[in-house]
């Protein structure tokens, strides 16, 4: 399965750096050409040479080589790579890489990379548990970027509890089932909507919400990576997309929105709706500036078209919609009508009185309600876990359509 893959194994300064060795060697033995990164302070737990007798290669530590003036180029390193793994990363090396710090060449490189990333954190227990770290891991994973989860065990410090890095199996078993979910929407094309609409009232002012995007932008990079073909219709958002296999098409209003999704879908397998669209806008937009001359100002509002019911109404026997409901109160009977009055195969219900739910957020808590499956509930998750159970669910129900 890992037979001719190309892995860049950052390697950052932790204890835990000794594994690293053992997975190399796992890594080659699958076939794997294998390329490491140490950063200058890793050196001090594991030597170059060890690691570049079992990769077979050359290992990168500076930027160039003192002895040579050779250079480094991390450009070509994050190019060449199917996936790079940082493993361990360290405490500081997460901070640095959610923050955009580059002062070495692991660091260079993370930020040139185009390929999928992995970090497998290794450090002590109060540390992993930070609000400091909580908040750097979620926000790689916003990024993108897949965490292989620490696990519960001996530290150095002596205690005992969450921080050891995987184990070196236990991350090629997770490397070998991300390659094997990497192909499984191979030949799909996937639309996908996200963030808010806008809906203008004169030139300067309008009517939206403060939907962030974070969601659809989670779907589409996890359809992508997973082999789809996707079609990103976003809304304003400050956010980028930056997967090859997404084509991003920025719109303003819900009617734009519309226009783009309805030329699209007939040629889509699946649509998954996260966007936050307005229900109604201006019945009239104003072309200049209104003015404050009066005490009050009415504004007559019309229905925009609802995009989740016409493609829900539209799709073939072979195509899947998905919608949302984000509600705050009696979410249930809503996601169960709307499930039913659009024609969506699911609804993924959240609400905005849930603690870490909604818009803005780095993590989520959803239901999903499929016709003749009910309900399943989920706990406070990542966007990009919640994601990815998305897009599982999606591909059960396009499998069932085509059997």
């Amino acid at each position: 399965m890992l037979k001719n893959k190309k892995i860049l194994l950052g390697i950052t300064a932790s204890i835990a750096a000794y594994k690293a060795a053992f997975l190399v060697r796992l890594l080659v033995k699958q076939g794997v050409e294998v390329k490491v990164i140490l950063t200058d302070a890793a050196k001090e737990f594991i030597t170059p040479l060890t690691l570049s007798t079992l990769s077979k290669n050359k290992v990168y530590t500076e930027f160039s080589d003192k002895n040579t003036g050779e250079w480094s180029n991390h450009v070509e390193l994050g190019l060449w790579a199917d996936l790079m793994l940082i493993a361990p990363a360290s405490a500081n090396t997460i901070s640095k890489m959610a923050n955009g710090i580059c002062d070495n060449l692991l660091l260079a490189t993370y930020l040139s990379a185009r390929c999928p990333v992995m970090f497998a954190p290794a450090m002590d227990l109060d540390m992993y548990v930070h609000p400091s770290t909580v908040h750097n891991i979620q926000k790689l994973q916003s990024f993108g970027n897949l965490i292989i989860a620490a696990e519960e065990g001996e530290l150095a410090s002596g205690l005992y509890g969450k921080g050891r890095m995987a184990e070196p199996e236990n991350i090629l078993a997770f490397i070998e089932d991300f390659f094997l979910k990497k192909n499984r929407l191979s030949g799909k094309k996937i639309l996908v909507t996200a963030g808010p609409t806008y809906e203008n009232i004169d030139p300067v002012r309008f009517i939206g919400n403060y939907s962030s995007g974070k969601m659809g932008f989670a779907l589409a990079e996890t359809s992508a990576n997973e082999g789809a073909d996707v079609i990103l219709v976003s809304g304003p958002s400050q956010l980028k997309s930056i997967h090859p296999k997404i084509q991003r098409i920025d719109v303003r209003s819900a009617e734009q929105m519309f226009e783009v999704c309805k030329k699209h879908f007939d040629n889509c397998d699946a649509a998954i709706m996260s966007a936050a669209v307005a229900d109604y806008t201006p019945a009239n937009i104003s072309n200049h500036k209104i003015k404050k001359t009066s005490d009050d100002i009415q504004i007559s509002l019309k229905k925009t078209v609802d995009i989740l019911k016409h493609l829900g109404h539209a799709k073939s026997s072979n195509q899947v919609v998905i919608g949302f409901a984000l509600e705050t109160n009696d979410g249930e009977s809503y996601a169960k009508g709307k499930l039913e009055s659009k024609n969506a195969d699911m609804i993924v219900l959240n609400s905005l009185q849930d603690e870490g739910s909604g818009f803005g957020t780095d993590t989520n808590k959803v239901s999903f309600f499929i016709a003749n499956e009910g309900k399943t509930d989920f706990p406070l998750l990542s966007k990009q876990q919640v994601a990815q159970n998305i897009v599982n669910k999606m591909l059960d129900l396009l499998n069932k359509k085509i059997q």
